[in-house]
């Protein structure tokens, strides 16, 4: 059976836990070898980029990039046939793209062929969300994902497809998440990661404040206001979200023990100070390090290591 990495909410509690113990296990490099990775990215990233080829070398594979330029998905050429193409090649693409139905089409049009991973999509950013969990656990509880539940995780600002999968991923492990957003950018219900879906253990809480999020948490987390795609609506943004700033002032109110996360590139200034990135308390190094460890994990349970 053809395995997909799509979305957090697609995947059984039994794979979401292979793919979290896959990622930190011990690796030899046969599980890839001499087989390619198909890197397709519509949109940069330095992380993803460096991470998803990392973890196909180490795995014994080799990864061939493919920039928006080179393949020009609807525009040169169909998804679908792009996928067509891309599937006689490889077995395995990673697609880092503008809008999420280009997989579910990529999908479809290859008939089970080829697994996919997202690697970022409009609606969801699973392997984000796995290296993540990876991290708190890491904090929280020696590694063990199954020890997080109970803790106190606090989303502020603008709640994106990062906040959608680490919520569902989160609220799967009993984790209780906190957004605090202000009305248009607050988490609505729908889409294919949906966290409103997820029937606990943890419990949701949307939050019109920022302070009404952070008091007491465990987990401060915050992301780009201004994201790809959003570049015209800057100064807007930047007015609308002003007080949803993770400052120092703000994490007074989160636990003494409280670490700070950001997905990455940070605006440092907009949704987080300098003092607070570059302080005792920001975790956001670690994190990029567990991207390849995601990396790793999903690429293991895709080829059927347990």
């Amino acid at each position: 059976m053809t395995r997909h990495f799509m979305t957090i909410e697609q995947l059984s509690d039994a794979d979401l836990m292979s793919i979290y113990t896959l990622a930190t296990s011990p690796f030899d490099d046969e599980t890839l070898k001499g087989q390619g990775v198909a890197l397709i990215f519509e949109r940069p990233s330095l992380r993803t980029r460096a991470s998803s080829s990392t973890a196909v070398h180490e795995l014994g594979g080799y990864a061939t990039f493919f920039s928006d330029e080179e393949i020009g998905i609807d525009s040169r050429e169909t998804a679908e046939d792009i996928g067509r193409t891309i599937a006689e090649m490889y077995t395995i693409a990673a697609l880092r793209v503008r809008h999420h139905d280009v997989l579910e089409r990529m999908r479809a049009a290859t008939r089970e062929r080829m697994s996919l991973i997202n690697l970022l999509s409009d609606a969801a950013h699973p392997t984000e969300a796995v290296a993540d969990v990876l991290k708190i656990a890491e904090e929280f509880s020696k590694g063990d994902v199954t020890g997080l539940a109970g803790l106190e995780v606090a989303y502020v600002g603008d709640a994106t497809n990062v906040t959608r999968s680490l919520a569902v991923a989160l609220l799967r492990l009993g984790v209780n998440v906190r957004v605090g957003s202000p009305s248009g950018y607050q988490l609505t219900p729908g889409g294919v990661e949906d966290p409103f879906e997820v029937e606990g253990p943890g419990s949701l809480r949307l939050c019109e404040r920022a302070d009404e999020a952070v008091r007491g948490a465990d987990v401060v987390y915050t992301d780009a206001w201004v994201s790809m795609g959003f570049e015209e609506e800057s100064a807007r943004r930047r007015h609308d979200l002003a007080s949803f700033q993770v400052n120092e002032e703000l994490m007074g109110l989160a636990k003494d023990r409280a670490i700070v996360m950001h997905c990455l590139p940070a605006h440092r200034g907009d949704e987080i100070t300098n003092e607070v990135l570059d302080g005792e308390q920001s975790r956001v190094w670690g994190q990029v390090f567990h991207r390849r460890s995601a990396m790793i994990g999903v690429l293991r349970w895709i080829k059927g290591e347990s």
